[in-house]
């Protein structure tokens, strides 16, 4: 007897919950059909706020709060139900506040993907009045342009932010960099000047509030609200200066190889980058009193340094007439910054693949300036997005970008390509990148205190295999290989890049690779003094490391590459 009541049991049990289960989700698909009524007639509501009074409350409320609990918290939630939701909230849909970029881990690196696509003709303004002018930022609104040509105006210094762009935001980061005009694109694009766009269009056609800034106008879809710089906020970062290049050899032809020129007295590093600066160009040099403006070319590629004192500028010597001092000036070489989607779709589908550390994104850099094309990501990252790599948002399957990054290994993630690049790098210095990534983000150092507990060993007993695991893996079952060691890409930069270049089957010119070098640290390097600079690596942690590295360069001679580079062992 005592089973089968068990059995009735369970049974009430599961009924129970099951009913609870059933009621929740009647009065959830209740409250989403209520949202999306009130989302087609939000217009209206506005202009009559006795409307939206006409909701069940409780209704509502109960709809919003099971989303925030957990749709706001599930990747695979549905985009479209979570703005439909945020809409009440703002005047414009945006990202909610809620959702948090998805982290890779050891164990798992899926891809979790935000489906974050605009509308081609941009959002609706909602509400009575379209956004304005910032009223408050530094510098003067200039009006609303056009951006609809082959090449940018406005092409230095590009930055995005998804959730908190303002037009103080953008003005303090060209004003860092010297540029007088902060361009503001669909809401969250950034772009820095010193030449206004030649197309100027309607103001109603600038309709996109900024992301983090309501009610302020930032452009719209190829469209600039414009704004002067004006002076730097109280707290901002401070303006970059002349750096210090060297002293080289002057050009046989300085007309032709140096596009503008200043010539007064008493000329000063200042007074010729500030010129150089606005006109747009990266190197201010200096001879005797004259000042030359230029980008870095075959003829002037500034690779062979000599002396410093041949250059210098005591009244007896004035300079001597073979030598000239070349500063680098606080604006970007423009030459390579132009960036784009493929115009049709890759047939070849090309991974860009390495272990955490390894220095993937700064690769991505590299070649985005080199072939004029954005990279892909098995991920999505929003702080890289927000740096300006685009194809962050693109799906890693479109073929819209020239390259996919992924950490992945095992024959089904690799398989899937047609052929990739290997970036390989010395397990030591990636093993302390990646913990410092993760740790203390893609530009912080890791706190004395992670070192000094268990997580250091632990990190280095499962991320060591897997540097080894994620090499053999791409030579057994990778299609179509390059494979290009990090060390070697830091030392020759053009040719190594060169070789990258030709193997994704696209041609450039050389005085594209020169701008990517001059521009080669892009945004994401660790600067400042690191905080934690003892030896982190215990005797055990050397041998096991070093067992790694001697399998991983056998593996490469078997595979006819040449070995590891010598400075990987010993250690």
């Amino acid at each position: 007897m005592a089973k089968p009541f068990f059995r009735l049991q369970k049974f009430l049990r599961r009924t129970q919950f099951l009913l609870l289960f059933l009621t929740a989700a009647y009065l959830m698909t209740g409250s989403l059909l209520l949202l999306q009524r009130a989302r087609v007639a939000l217009p209206q509501a506005l202009r009559a706020p006795s409307s939206l009074q006409a909701l069940p409350v409780a209704t509502v409320a109960l709809g919003v709060s099971l989303l925030d609990g957990r749709s706001l918290h599930d990747p695979h939630s549905s985009p479209d139900l979570i703005l439909d939701v945020d809409t009440l909230r703002s005047p414009l849909a945006r990202l909610p506040p809620g959702i948090r970029w998805p982290r890779r881990n050891r164990s798992s690196l899926r891809r979790r993907w935000l489906h974050l696509t605009s509308d081609p003709q941009g959002p609706p303004t909602v509400g009575p009045e379209a956004p304005g002018p910032a009223s408050h930022s530094q510098g003067t609104y200039l009006g609303c342009f056009s951006e609809e040509g082959q090449e940018r105006t406005l092409k230095g210094a590009v930055f995005y932010d998804l959730r908190k762009m303002t037009v103080a935001h953008c003005q303090d980061a060209c004003a860092e960099r010297s540029y007088v005009y902060a361009g503001l694109e669909a809401g969250a694009e950034c772009y820095c000047g010193n030449r206004l766009p030649v197309t100027r269009v309607s103001l109603k056609e600038c309709n996109q509030e900024c992301k983090g800034e309501k009610g302020t106008v930032c452009g719209a879809v190829r469209r600039l609200s414009v704004y002067s710089v004006g002076l730097q906020q109280p707290g901002s970062r401070k303006r970059w200066t002349a750096t210090y290049r060297g002293c080289f050899p002057l050009p046989e032809n300085i007309t032709h190889t140096f596009s503008s020129s200043l010539t007064q007295a008493n000329v000063t590093v200042e007074t010729c980058s500030g010129f150089c600066s606005q006109k747009e160009f990266p190197l201010a040099i200096l001879r005797g009193w004259d000042c030359y403006c230029a980008y870095p070319t075959p003829q002037f590629s500034l690779r062979d340094a000599v002396d410093g004192a041949l250059c210098s500028q005591a009244p007896e010597a004035q300079g001597l007439p073979g030598y000239c001092e070349v500063y680098q000036t606080p604006v970007q070489d423009t030459r390579c910054t132009d960036r784009k989607f493929l115009p049709n779709k890759s047939k070849v589908f090309v991974a860009l693949s390495s272990f955490p550390g390894a220095g993937n994104t700064w690769a991505r850099h590299l070649i985005e300036h080199a072939t004029g094309f954005y990279t892909g990501s098995y991920y999505f990252d929003g702080t890289l997005y927000n740096k300006g790599f685009k194809g962050e948002k693109d799906h890693w399957r479109s073929r819209r970008t020239i390259c996919v990054k992924t950490h992945e290994s095992g024959r089904r993630e690799i398989e899937m390509f047609d052929s990739a690049i290997l970036l390989i790098r010395n397990p030591y210095r990636s093993l302390v990148a990646e913990f410092n990534r993760k740790c203390a983000g893609h530009l912080g150092y890791a706190p004395d205190r992670n070192w000094k507990s268990k997580e250091w060993p632990e990190f280095v007993n499962s991320y060591a295999s897997w540097w080894s695991s994620h090499v053999l893996d791409w030579l057994k079952y990778g299609k179509r290989l390059l494979v290009v060691h990090y060390e070697e890409l830091r030392h020759s930069l053009v040719p190594t890049l060169r070789e990258m270049v030709a193997f994704l089957n696209v041609s450039v010119s050389e005085e594209r690779l020169l701008c990517v070098e001059n521009n080669k640290e892009g945004s994401f390097r660790r600067r400042g003094r690191r905080p934690h600079d003892t030896e982190p690596f215990t005797p055990e942690m050397k041998d096991l490391i070093n067992g790694y590295i001697r399998t991983v360069d056998q593996a490469l001679r078997d595979h006819n590459w040449a070995g590891l580079p010598r400075e990987y062992v010993p250690r």
